[in-house]
Order: structure tokens, then sequence, then C-alpha cells
């Protein structure tokens, strides 16, 4: 006796077993998230067969957990063929139960953390509620402080009274030596942004940011890795923009080349951050600062034309979403750069690097050999200090060069 769910799958059984009546919604979900019939259908029976394998094993749906469907699997291998996907399917399945309270969460046993591992949380919660840095600031600084708790204090206790400034100079020559030069740089900046937070609490009353030794580094040792223009006008001649991904990746790759986005800033951008009457959108930047910029009119016309013929239907508020089914957000900055990679290799373009950032530093070049200035680029780019946008004056001296009449009587 055949049996058809939500008049879409149709399966060559009944539904059976405890979670038999879930099933229906469960297909509904999976409608909804985007996938193609044949997906859904995948869905669907893996769900009904392992309803019916509970059935059959006496287990109830409070006693579910992740190791049977571990078990079904298994199961399941021993008398058909499992196909690419069944796992995650019925991953899936699992966790939307979950997700409803059908049945209960996964219980993640708690084990009693370190005296550092507890310092290195609170350093972590005090980056993002009250400085609220980005997810990848918060990272790398609560990285490296957990290394030099560690390193002064082992399993221990820890004592901040006992800290001194040898322990500092200690810790950053020993590591940074195994390091890059730009992680190493990483490295001091965290240390003094822990070293900040621990006087800022009281635990220590003299101030051991100064004893954090700088990383030798020579001022602007090369231009930054900017994309050509030429590279850009190609790139963007190559999307094919009579498909739903191609309508998506030119307007991303607009937003990058015409308003200098980080790719952080493409990644989280929601729907009602765009304001089509005043022609502006609303991005998240560095420590949740949030800004105002004009878009241009080519800009304004990609994303309209993705928002209209591209993007799939979503209960999702963000701009731009995944290409495959589950139709959501894309997970972090990385996406973006899977984007850039993807289509330069496409188009065949020799550019600097693979990544997004190319662009805000090709913006900032081109603004610069037209004639801005140093500010006003810092303004565009919504840099917080000047001296970052300084990197770009090596840009400005490599293109006088190119103008310098020769010496009279020649080198010497």
């Amino acid at each position: 006796m055949k049996c058809i769910v939500n008049d879409d799958v149709v399966l060559s059984q009944p539904l059976d077993g405890p979670l038999s009546a879930h099933i229906p919604a469960f297909a509904q979900w999976a409608r909804a998230q985007g996938y193609a019939w044949a997906s859904r259908y995948r869905h669907v029976l893996l769900a009904a067969c392992f309803s019916r394998w509970l059935g059959q094993q006496a287990i109830t749906i409070r006693r579910i957990s992740d190791e049977h469907s571990a078990r079904y699997l298994r199961s399941r291998a021993r008398r058909v063929q499992i196909h690419r996907g069944d796992t995650a399917a019925l991953r899936h399945f699992v966790d939307f139960l979950r997700h409803d309270g059908v049945i209960h969460s996964k219980r993640v046993p708690s084990r009693p953390q370190s005296p550092v591992e507890r310092e290195a949380h609170a350093f972590e919660t005090y980056l993002r509620v009250e400085r609220m840095l980005a997810e990848a600031t918060i990272t790398y600084y609560v990285t490296f402080a957990r290394e030099f708790l560690a390193d002064r204090f082992g399993r221990g206790h820890v004592t901040f009274a006992r800290l001194c400034a040898g322990d500092v100079v200690r810790f950053v020559q020993r590591r940074a030596s195994r390091l890059h030069v730009k992680r190493a740089k990483q490295l001091t900046t965290a240390l003094r942004a822990f070293l900040h937070y621990v006087r800022y609490r009281g635990d220590i009353t003299h101030d051991l940011m100064a004893a954090v030794p700088s990383v030798a580094n020579w001022s602007m040792p090369s231009i930054p890795r900017a994309i050509p223009a030429a590279a850009v006008r190609q790139l963007l001649a190559s999307i094919n923009r009579q498909t739903a991904r191609g309508r998506r990746d030119y307007a991303i790759l607009l937003l990058l080349a015409r308003r200098g986005l980080r790719a952080s800033e493409v990644a989280f951008l929601e729907l009602d951050d765009l304001n089509w009457e005043g022609g502006q959108v609303t991005v998240r930047g560095k420590r949740g600062a949030r800004a105002a910029l004009p878009v241009p009119a080519d800009v304004g016309a990609a994303i309209a034309a993705y928002l209209r013929h591209g993007r799939p239907r979503s209960a999702c508020r963000r701009v731009f979403l995944r290409a495959h089914a589950p139709f959501c957000g894309f997970a972090g900055p990385s996406a973006i750069a899977c984007v850039v990679r993807d289509a330069l290799e496409r188009a065949g373009v020799n550019a600097p690097t693979k990544g997004a950032h190319q662009f805000r530093h090709g913006l900032a070049t081109q603004m610069l050999r037209r004639g801005a200035s140093l500010t006003e680029i810092g303004e565009v780019l919504r840099h917080r200090s000047p001296e970052t946008t300084t990197i770009y004056a090596k840009v400005d001296l490599d293109a006088l060069r190119t103008l310098a009449l020769p010496w009279p009587g020649g080198a010497r």
C-alpha cells in the first residue's frame, strides 16, 4: 500500500514507528529549504525507514539519540546500498526533531574548566560584549592570550599578581620567532589587548603593556596587492548573468570592486540594510560599527536583478544566499572568498591573490591615481586610523617614479 506525503513524495509503504507523525512536517521543511524533488524524496524516505526501524527495535521517542541514527545506518548498509548524502539527510531529520523539541537536545558532558580556560573565556566575553570586536579578531586575541597564560601558569592557578615584564618578554621572544611577521604582530597586538584587560579588571596595578616587545618590521616593504582595473573589467564581463548564480556573483563582485566592502560586510548584508529610496546600503563594519554608504547605480541594478530573478525563496533575511539547498546565508567571509576564487578561475584572470580583499586595495589604488587624497581614501574605506591608509602612499611613490626625469649625465 503506497503512502503519499504532503502530495509530494510517494513511498511504497505507509508511515510507521514512533516518529511517523512528524514526517509530513519534515517533508514540508525540506521543501521550504529549496531541496530538489529527488533530494526531498531521499530525505523523507530515510526518515520513514528510520522511524520504522525504531519501532522494530522498540525504541521510544524519549530514548532516541544520535547513537540510534548511526546504528540504523549500519543496519541499513547490511541490506541495501547507502547513497551519498544519506548520513546528512538523516542528520537533518534528527536536527529537525531536536529543534522542534520532539527529542531531547544533545547532552554534552561538561568537564571542569582549567584556570587558564576560565580566564580565556572571561576575556572572550569581554571582547565580544564590551568591545564588540569581530569574531575573527576575538579568535586570535583569545588564542594568544590562552597560550600566554598556559606558558606562564601551566595547569595551575592563575595569579596575575605574579606576572612580571620578564614573563611577557620571554613569551614573545620564544613564540614570535616561529611565526610569520604578520602573525607575530598579531601576537603582540593580542597580548597588549589582554594585558590592558587584566589591568582594567584591577588584577594588576602596573602597566605590562609597555613590556610587550615590538616586532621588527620595515615600513611599507611592498605595495598592497591590488587587482588591476583591467582585470576587474575582464572578470565582470565573464560572469554569466543569465543564471541565478551568475546574477548573485556579479552583484557580490560589484560590491567588492565599486564600494570596497570587506568580505564579512558582504556576507552578512541583510535585506533591511538596503535603502532603495535613499540609494544607500548600511554595512556592519569592525567592532559593530554601522555605516550608511551610497550605492552606485550599476551596483544597485545588479543587486535588484539578483533579488528579483536569482535569489531563492527563503525566510532568511540575508541578501546573498547559498546557490544550493538549504537556501540560507553564507556561513562567513570565507564563502565570499570562494566566490571570488571560483570566478577568477572560470574567467582565467591572472590576479595578485585569490581573495576578496584585493578589490578593496584595487579601489584605493585607482582613487589615489585619480588624484584622491589619503584622507579621502580612508573615509571611503572607513579606516579607523589614518595610519592604516598610509600603506597606499607606496603606490603614489611608484607612480611618481614613472614620471621622474633621468638624472643628467646618466647613472654613475
